[in-house]
């Protein structure tokens, strides 16, 4: 099965806006979750459900009127889970070139009209970059279980 990414354009509205004048990150969010799930439900065929989504970071604000390019890939697979890298990019309209703006990696599990995991198409990396990828998926969910584990007093 082919791994392409998912990538949505357009251009960033006036109804995106914070208190500051930029993009709320509510709004940047909100487009993490879609292209995510455009690219869980292409690997799976299946209706995926959000079930993790995990150390968002804004590098810089996106400015209202700037094209928003978010590319979605998925980095890594478990039996029923896809761990998908998002990255979000925006431009000035009058310039050529996109700059990083948000990273963040969301888990999805396809799930049948019942709510029930599916089983889903293991992913195997095959370039170096894509076992790296792997390799950051893999050590994010070791860190994941820590951190639960921390927090079940307070659950």
């Amino acid at each position: 099965m082919v791994n392409t990414p998912i990538s949505f354009q357009f251009i960033s509205e006036p109804s995106d806006v914070n208190y500051g004048g930029n993009v709320h990150g509510g709004s940047v969010m909100k487009w993490i979750d879609q292209a995510g799930y455009a690219c869980a439900t292409t690997w799976s065929g299946n209706y995926s459900v959000t079930v993790y989504v995990g150390g968002i970071r804004f590098y810089e604000p996106i400015k209202i009127g700037e094209i928003v390019k978010v590319e979605a890939q998925v980095i890594y697979t478990g039996t029923s889970s896809m761990h998908i890298s998002i990255n979000v990019f925006s431009r000035n309209l009058k310039q050529p070139d996109f700059d990083k703006k948000t990273h963040c990696i969301i888990v999805f599990v396809a799930v049948d009209e019942n709510g029930k995991k599916l089983p889903v198409t293991k992913w195997v990396p095959e370039t170096e970059k894509e076992k790296q990828n792997e390799a950051y998926a893999i050590r994010l969910m070791q860190l994941r279980e820590q951190i639960e584990d921390e927090m079940k007093p307070f659950l």
